[in-house]
């Protein structure tokens, strides 16, 4: 049945869907081409074939079908990721995946987060203690919103949430791995807990688990913010407070928000199509998952230095991935919390309505403190309007905006589209040197997995063109089998998928790459998936598979002294010649 659900779930998560929203998607042939959604690049490396349902990105080496898509992006062990699409498609849940330890510490972790989350609620709401309560409060958060986002209180004590979990069960080691406590750095027997005196903000994964937290203090206390640790479901630079709710918005934008309240303010006025980062400046990662939901972010940070410096990073991510995206003007505030209190949600309605297009933006971003009445003034908006030039991709744009600036310094238009497409020759340059860096790095990580394919270098290609056809042409692959055992391949990596094969056809003749996911980690499976698509269109003929079986073969008797061998050894020398002279013949 296991089999069966997996062939169900492919076939009904067509896997050219998935990259659909990706910057550059085109169709070429029978494949699909875009730019990998798991790295920044420009120039699509990323290729997707429908008939063998996987993907794999020639520059960042990722690759594999949905269900491996589903567990990187969703950070998922490989049954919970077919739970979660079986569900989705109304399947019966697989019954047959064993239990591994990955996944029983993620468990845990969601376990011991959803008391801890439970804790902090009742905290907020029926301890003595009333502070957090005041805060929210006076934050002007209705109960509804509080209880929508579970939002809770960290009491002012140092042992209170460890005793409380401890008498759930739970071990002080797992309590350490999941993040809620931490151990005294003068004694490791002393356990505390992690957050005190703080709201807390739980952050939710975007299949609705609890993957851990974020605290606020209430006073001038430093740090402002603390946020859960990397634990076995959380890490920060991947994931985005609120996606959760995000995702299920009817808008075709998402609002990207600076901070906890503001995302909250902005929910509570009827905008629920909003996320931010976790206390830090948004990353590669973060950027890459807003994409994976839209194509058009507004980007609403504060409107201080500090804000309008991280939206111009913020912008940077974005264009580096084609997604389009627009800066909110806040005027007369310092956040959009701050304006939906003083000017409601309509006039926020129309904020977000007339948000300024990133050029636009970085533009006028270039005029500050400039005297454009001086010549030293003008010389300096040219030499940084520039690069914001080079980066616009549409051609009817860049010149309109030429022409604009040029108008504005009184010069030649000519002279500064000159200087602009030189710096775009300039940046396609290095984008190619640093695409062709990511693709020589991903051959080495190909060597890292399987060390000896560099030591054995034609055995191992040999071995890679068997395991293709293998797994192209399941029909066909006993023929194989029967010449060749797996203590034949040269290279351990290529020998354990030859064996997973020859086991999957053996039960299923209907074999599908696919089927070979649940013994393989991510890695793995990528490098199987690059296999495929380095051999899908190679003429597989009888003599260029005979000649692959012989070199292994003829590889297997290197450097044997024949004197010391056993009568049985021998005798197996002997019939493997055997067959190949039948397969020959």
């Amino acid at each position: 049945m296991t089999r069966e659900l997996i062939s169900q779930i492919l076939k009904q998560n067509p896997i050219a869907e998935y990259f659909r929203d990706c910057n550059l998607f085109q169709r070429h042939g029978r494949i699909y081409t875009c730019c990998c959604p798991f790295h920044s690049e420009k120039t699509p490396s990323c290729m997707i074939d429908p008939e063998l349902h996987l993907f794999y990105c020639n520059g960042c080496g990722v690759g594999g079908d949905v269900i491996t898509f589903l567990q990187i992006t969703e950070k998922l062990s490989y049954s919970e990721a077919i739970s979660i699409l079986a569900q989705k498609l109304k399947l019966e849940k697989s019954p047959v995946f064993p239990v591994c330890d990955k996944k029983f510490l993620r468990d845990k972790c969601y376990a011991i987060n959803r008391e801890t989350a439970n804790f902090y609620y009742w905290n907020l709401l029926h301890s003595n203690d009333k502070h957090g309560l005041q805060y929210f409060s006076q934050r002007r958060l209705s109960p509804a919103i509080i209880q929508k986002y579970g939002l809770g209180f960290a009491p002012d004590d140092w042992h209170q949430l460890r005793n409380y979990l401890r008498q759930k069960g739970y071990s002080d080691e797992e309590l350490v791995l999941s993040g809620v406590c931490r151990r005294s750095e003068k004694n490791p027997e002393n356990l505390y807990d992690n957050f005190r005196n703080r709201v807390i903000f739980p952050i939710l994964s975007t299949s609705g688990n609890i993957i851990g937290f974020g605290g606020r203090v209430l006073d001038d206390s430093k740090p402002k913010y603390l946020n859960t640790s990397e634990t076995p479901v959380f890490d920060k630079s991947n994931q985005l407070f609120s996606l959760y709710f995000a995702q299920h918005s009817a808008s075709d934008m998402l609002i990207l928000a600076e901070g906890y309240m503001d995302v909250i303010a902005i929910h509570q006025a009827g905008f629920e199509n909003v996320v931010a980062t976790l206390g830090t400046a948004i990353t590669a990662q973060q950027a890459r998952l807003i994409a994976r939901y839209t194509r058009q972010v507004i980007i609403a940070y504060d409107s201080d230095t500090a804000g309008q410096n991280a939206t111009q990073k913020a912008l940077r991510h974005f264009q580096e991935i084609g997604l389009q995206a627009k800066v909110l003007r806040i005027e007369n505030a310092k956040d959009p919390d701050e304006f939906l209190k003083k000017y409601g949600r309509e006039k926020f309605r129309q904020l977000l309505e007339q948000a300024q297009d990133a050029t636009s933006f970085q533009i006028n971003r270039c005029r500050n403190d400039l005297d454009l009445q001086t010549e030293q003034g003008k010389t300096s908006l040219l030499r940084r309007a520039v690069p914001v030039l080079a980066e616009i991709q549409n051609d009817s744009e860049r010149k309109n905006q030429i022409l604009r600036i040029a108008g504005e310094l009184e010069i030649d238009p000519g002279i500064l589209e000159k200087q602009v497409k030189s710096k775009i020759r300039k940046q396609t340059s290095i984008s190619r040197k640093t695409a062709f860096q990511e693709i020589e790095k991903n051959f080495y990580r190909k060597n890292d997995m399987n060390p000896l394919a560099k030591q054995y270098q034609q055995e191992s290609k040999s071995e890679e063109i068997i395991l293709a056809y293998c797994m192209l042409f399941p029909e066909q692959a006993g023929t194989v089998f029967e010449r060749l055992s797996p203590e034949q391949f040269v290279t351990d990596f290529h020998k354990k998928i030859y064996q997973n094969i020859q086991q999957c056809i053996s039960e299923n003749l209907k074999f599908i790459p696919s089927f070979l996911g649940s013994c393989f980690e991510i890695p793995e499976i990528s490098r199987i998936a690059g296999i495929l698509t380095h051999y899908r269109d190679m003429l597989f003929t009888p003599e260029v598979i005979h000649d692959c079986i012989a070199n292994l073969q003829n590889a297997e008797t290197k450097d044997i002294n024949f004197l010391t061998m056993s009568d049985s050894d021998l005798q197996q020398i002997i019939v493997n010649k055997q067959k190949r002279i039948r397969w020959t013949n």
